[in-house]
């Protein structure tokens, strides 16, 4: 009787952890302690005038294609926004420096390249559009 209550108990923890890990997915959060500056030179594009989407993708990976028609739409939709896609693969010092941990990872930068938003996962339009506003406002 014990190991199946083991067993259910390990179940429920394990479906509450991946319940929490979906819901979190692609929602892009505030960047806390040192707040990376990115350049053009770092990206090796340049810089969009009030903000800049930098998608770091691999090439396998369906997610990130996804993410970069949403990213795409985004930037077309609003002015003065650039969208950069960097293959994690070819750029292994960025990634190392930034943290990047999965494909797609969002970077949102403001128009000095300050990284004031982050998404790991596929964001939705809606939140990447949120997530602009607040890059503007800074």
């Amino acid at each position: 009787m014990t190991g199946l209550a083991v067993v259910l108990v390990t179940l429920g923890a394990a479906t509450l952890v991946g319940v929490v890990l979906r819901r979190r997915s692609g929602v892009p959060r505030e960047v806390g302690g040192d707040v990376e500056r990115l350049t053009s030179g770092d990206l090796e594009a340049g810089l969009g005038e009030r903000a800049t989407l930098v998608q770091f993708s691999s090439a396998f990976c369906q997610p990130c294609r996804a993410t970069r028609r949403v990213l795409t739409e985004v930037a077309e939709m609003v002015p003065g926004v650039a969208h950069v896609e960097i293959d994690a693969e070819s750029r292994l010092d960025l990634v190392r420096s930034l943290n990047i941990l999965r494909t797609p990872t969002v970077l949102i930068l403001d128009a000095s390249g300050q990284v004031v938003k982050r998404a790991s996962g596929q964001p939705r339009k809606v939140d990447v559009i949120g997530a602009l506003g607040f890059a503007a406002d800074e």
